[in-house]
């Protein structure tokens, strides 16, 4: 049975103590709701694999409350510092040199001399990571490769009797997941996400380069097909066909969802994966949804990252 957790005191303790136990417990951030375990017992990291369905190559995040237990864990050079000062707590996960004798389980590096780590900004999961006292694995808790959480109701539909508890802390506010910059060499976008690159250009100087491979991932969210409804997608789409479930953004007469009818790229973000949801379940078996253009600015770059791996061959 996978317990129903208030968000108060009770709620976070039992959490807390769920965790030590090498249990997991599905919690919400700024981003979409993360599947928690504790980030040192292999055995607790193995069954977020599990329960997931998540290839074991496919590093995980470790959450960590501030930057001070972050430097436990990881090596942080000046440069890093000065990103981790203008991002953190935030949508934002560095990929960083592993500190020798970290003590974190392999299963959550994929084996690699680097980690990935995040100080999430949502107040539940910083007073989770209090209450727990140590690092949390949490990649998005769901099934690997279909669509993100956002909801508590969506991780119930998808992960109900694999886990043993969901914090219900309400819709997450970001909606796509952590922007990932590697810092372990020249500054490499590995993920867009919740932190424009814009941003990021303006506090490091300089643009990063794109990077990550499907084949080998050194960060999450880099598998070219990720995100997936069940029915077929279609992007950039301005006139649908009439077997497609049309979904807009900005002003789309006939479209039957809309990410933001005011062409609001952040409204847009936060409704990502809960209009995705939404237009499966309108499509139905072997339909089609048809996606508007978004344009590839700011928040628009995770957007239509998120839709181009859902729309990627299965």
């Amino acid at each position: 049975m996978t317990e129903d957790l208030t968000d108060g005191p009770e709620g976070l303790a039992r959490a807390a103590t769920l965790l030590r136990g090498g249990g997991l417990v599905a919690f919400p951030t700024e981003t979409v709701y993360g599947l928690g375990g504790d980030a040192r017992d292999d055995r607790a990291v193995a069954r977020i694999f599990d329960a997931k369905g998540r290839p074991r190559f496919n590093p995980l995040i470790v959450h960590v409350p501030d930057v001070a237990a972050a430097r436990e864990f990881a090596r942080i050079d000046a440069r890093a510092e000065a990103v981790a000062a203008a991002f953190w707590p935030g949508p934002l996960t560095l990929v960083l040199p592993l500190r020798d004798g970290a003590g974190l389980s392999p299963l959550v590096t994929a084996g690699l001399d680097t980690v990935a780590i995040r100080v999430p900004a949502h107040p539940l999961a910083r007073a989770l990571l209090r209450a727990f006292g140590g690092p949390l694995a949490a990649p998005s808790a769901n099934p690997s490769g279909k669509v993100s959480p956002t909801r508590a109701a969506h991780v119930r539909a998808g992960l109900s009797g694999r886990i043993e508890a969901i914090i219900d802390g309400g819709p997450c506010a970001v909606g796509v997941e952590s922007t990932i910059l590697g810092l372990d060499g020249p500054p490499a976008l590995l993920r867009p996400g919740g932190v424009p690159v814009e941003d990021l250009e303006r506090v490091l100087g300089e643009t990063p380069v794109a990077g990550g491979s499907a084949e080998k991932p050194n960060a999450p969210g880099q598998l070219a097909s990720h995100y997936a409804p069940a029915a077929a997608v279609r992007l950039d789409v301005t006139e649908p066909r009439p077997d497609e479930v049309f979904v807009g953004f900005g002003d789309c007469p006939g479209a039957a969802l809309s990410l933001s009818e005011k062409a609001d790229p952040v409204e847009a973000a936060a409704r990502l994966f809960h209009i995705l949801r939404e237009a499966d379940a309108l499509a139905g078996d072997g339909g089609r949804i048809a996606f508007a253009p978004v344009p590839e600015t700011g928040l628009g770059r995770a957007i239509n990252d998120r839709l181009r791996r859902a729309a990627a061959p299965r």
